[in-house]
């Protein structure tokens, strides 16, 4: 017997090489005093006030939008693989489901940005009203930015 589950209406992938070691990139993800100066779309900061990286740790922030707009973000890891995987629950609305994965590829690391809503309805919804597909643009643009600047201390 063979079950099957499209899940492609609900989901967005963001694929990217980045131009640092998978062990920088590590570090940007897993660390507060990185994440806080990358995570988010264009214009937005941060307040990290739990990152505890371990399967059920904390993960959350206060996003700060542009126009003064506070976020709060609840997420919890779900497993963690060090400098391979991370998967996060986001527990505040929307509901998704982050699968991060980093794959060393030399000096360089393979980004995969997965994330999984709880309809497509859900997706539309976030996309329509916040920017989301944009925004992930502009965060993973933030990323590659940001890595560029603590590449060489």
């Amino acid at each position: 017997m063979e079950i099957r589950s499209n899940t492609s209406d609900r989901e967005l992938l963001l694929t990217r090489t980045l131009n640092a070691p998978v062990n920088l990139v590590w570090e940007a993800w897993t660390k507060p005093e990185h994440l806080a100066n990358w995570w988010g779309p264009n214009g937005f900061t941060n307040t990290i006030s739990d990152m505890d990286v371990k399967p059920g740790g904390a993960f959350n922030l206060i996003m700060h939008g542009p126009d003064g707009t506070d976020y709060d973000n609840q997420s919890m890891y779900m497993e963690v693989v060090p400098l391979k995987k991370i998967v996060f629950e986001h527990k505040t609305y929307p509901h998704i489901v982050f699968t991060i994965d980093f794959e060393a590829q030399g000096d360089k690391t393979l980004l995969r940005w997965h994330m999984l809503f709880d309809s497509a309805e859900i997706l539309a919804d976030v996309a329509r009203k916040h920017g989301a597909i944009e925004g992930q643009k502009q965060n993973v643009e933030k990323l590659i930015h940001y890595l560029e600047t603590i590449k060489f201390r």
